[in-house]
């Protein structure tokens, strides 16, 4: 599995957004329509939080609806601005082949969703009336587009949604008493609250020749296992020079999320992740043979270059 740049990863386009469209979610009177005929004709099989089957009917409907299949039980539901983690399978209901055009079932886990405006209002509704462990399908048809995209959408189909909220992350960082990572040369403040924490790597002694994981603050949830999919915030430096490389929180405080233990990201996350809890900060220092290798990364990371992260583990699922 080819290793890829955190910065890429949190770079790329969801597939959930792409199924949407680019519009800013402003669109006609009907999109906000409840269930309907459309929800309706659909018939959804299979358990919540596995791959769904849609059995469709031949008349495509061309009105935005929505239906709550499971309200789920735990947390308060997504509002609008806020993140949500789903799965979701997305089908184009155009009453021939109906294909299925994506499923996060079969990507490899959930995927972080921002409830903004490009995210038509008829999806929003549905994520504000289902909990964790909850499933809601939608339809998704052209009145949900802007008026200047309406002209351009193909005439005779819709998109099919069926969703199952995995969890609504609240913190954008870490909480808990910090202690000292007890690296040489190496210093992490932890301002504490929603804050970032402050990491300094700029030094004179000489980094380590091996990974090296230490927990700051230990978090009181599950550890995360292989193959799961975890929710981080994170900031990355390089030893010596203290040139910061990459980060989550200059990006907004948005965080990303990604496989871990299974190749999707550098050696010295999935070495280093596996096995904590969640709610914790670790700081990693990788080596060069557990980041980049000796090609490096871009302009700033040399394939001699000892990285250094402080993470913070927001969710595992």
């Amino acid at each position: 599995m080819r290793r890829r740049s955190l910065a890429v990863l949190a770079a790329l386009p969801l597939m959930f957004a792409a199924a949407c469209g680019s519009g800013d979610g402003t669109a006609t009177a009907n999109s906000a329509n409840p269930s309907g005929e459309a929800v309706s004709a659909l018939k959804v099989t299979g358990a919540p939080n596995a791959k769904p089957a849609v059995a469709f009917p031949a008349k495509v409907a061309e009105t935005s609806s929505y239906q709550v299949i499971t309200p789920g039980t735990a947390g308060a539901p997504a509002q609008k601005g806020s993140n949500v983690v789903a799965n979701f399978t997305v089908y184009t209901w155009d009453g021939k082949t109906n294909k299925m055009i994506g499923s996060t079932y079969d990507e490899g886990g959930p995927q972080l969703i921002t409830l903004n405006e490009q995210v038509p209002e008829i999806l929003r509704k549905g994520f504000a009336e289902t909990k964790d462990g909850g499933r809601f399908l939608s339809v998704v048809a052209k009145d949900s587009l802007p008026a200047e995209q309406q002209q351009q959408a193909p005439a005779g189909q819709s998109q099919v949604f069926v969703i199952d909220v995995v969890g609504v992350p609240k913190d954008k960082a870490v909480q808990g008493k910090a202690t000292d990572a007890g690296i040489k040369g190496i210093k992490l403040e932890n301002p504490g609250g929603d804050a970032a924490p402050k990491l300094d790597t700029k030094t004179k002694e000489k980094a380590p020749k091996d990974l090296v994981a230490k927990t700051v603050i230990k978090g009181s949830g599950p550890a995360v296992k292989a193959g799961q999919s975890i929710l981080v915030q994170y900031v990355g430096k390089i030893w010596g020079s203290g040139v910061e490389f990459d980060s989550s929180w200059a990006r907004g405080g948005q965080p990303i999320m990604f496989q871990i233990g299974t190749g999707k990201v550098i050696k010295g996350w999935d070495q280093g992740l596996v096995g904590v809890p969640v709610g914790s900060r670790v700081l990693l220092s990788i080596p060069p043979s557990l980041g980049y290798g000796e090609q490096g990364s871009g302009d700033k990371i040399k394939g001699t270059d000892t990285l250094v992260f402080a993470v913070d583990v927001l969710g595992a699922y």
